[in-house]
């Protein structure tokens, strides 16, 4: 996700972010843990072949739910996107906070309600930046898209306080303009839901973005409402290195919180019938 810049001269949280997020941008996240490192070993149960593919379609039917139930909610996005210097000093910033709505038809709603005068210099954010923050970052894999991409399981793995299917994802082939998803997603076992994301995003050059660079990623969700894995947190930290040969060092801090459910006239519900979950307040 992110700048594609291009250079100018207990179940419910199981995340909690390192100390990274607090000395960067001296802001408190106590309620997303960060994952150990995900590749450590564990004793797992290894699914046969023909289960892998049994997980693959139960997760992409749950994620195609999960994209209807996000639509049913209201919640705060915030950006931060900063320039690093050799020294890692910050010498420029860009952020904005915004009230995310859905209206009629799905349509996403936008209201600004911070956005202080951007200082970056060194690279400038363009549409490909805004609307991986929207697509990429919270990286949905519905049963519609399974098609686009080639899907290779990597193992069960200990995910901090979860257990989880790892795959690797990256798209067959690349249509026109699309963006797609290259990268490493970890399902939940239990849930079979995504629950961590880490890739970059992919995409046939064009005139438009053939100067343009985009940082690798990490995608955190939390379950809200004691259903939904809802994306809750995204970081990248990466050197982009830029055609003329100038690398520029950048982080990017995309946060989703204060998710509300504002539409409850409909009932979403993955497939099999379930017992409702006892309600869970909301971070």
């Amino acid at each position: 996700m992110g700048p594609g810049r291009e250079f100018q001269s207990n179940r419910k949280k199981f995340w909690m972010v390192t100390g990274v997020l607090i000395t960067l941008f001296v802001w408190p996240w106590a309620g997303v843990r960060a994952a150990n490192n995900s590749t450590a070993t564990a004793t797992l149960d290894e699914p046969s072949a023909d289960k892998v593919q049994e997980i693959v379609q139960k997760f992409a039917r749950k994620e195609t739910e999960f994209r209807r139930a996000r639509e049913l909610y209201n919640y705060e996005q915030t950006v931060r996107i900063q320039t690093l210097d050799y020294g890692s000093h910050v010498d420029g910033e860009y952020q904005m906070v915004t009230d995310v709505t859905f209206g009629r038809d799905n349509q996403r709603i936008e209201k600004v309600v911070y956005a202080p005068q951007s200082t970056l210099e060194r690279i400038q954010l363009t549409k490909e930046d805004l609307d991986d923050i929207v697509h990429l970052n919270p990286f949905v894999l519905t049963s519609e898209d399974l098609p686009k991409y080639n899907i290779k399981y990597v193992g069960h793995e200990k995910l901090d306080e979860l257990t989880a299917f790892a795959f690797d994802i990256a798209p067959r082939e690349m249509v026109g303009e699309e963006r797609y998803f290259e990268g490493r997603i970890w399902v939940d076992d239990q849930d079979y839901q995504i629950v961590k994301t880490r890739g970059r995003p992919v995409y046939n050059l064009t005139k438009r973005t053939k100067n343009q660079r985009f940082p690798n990623f990490e995608t955190w969700r939390e379950q809200v409402d004691g259903k939904y894995w809802f994306p809750t947190y995204t970081r990248a930290d990466d050197n982009l290195q830029f055609p003329d040969g100038q690398t520029v060092h950048i982080r990017e801090i995309v946060t989703y919180k204060k998710y509300k459910q504002f539409r409850s006239d409909v009932k979403i519900t993955y497939g099999d019938t379930v017992n409702e979950p006892e309600k869970k307040k909301n971070p």
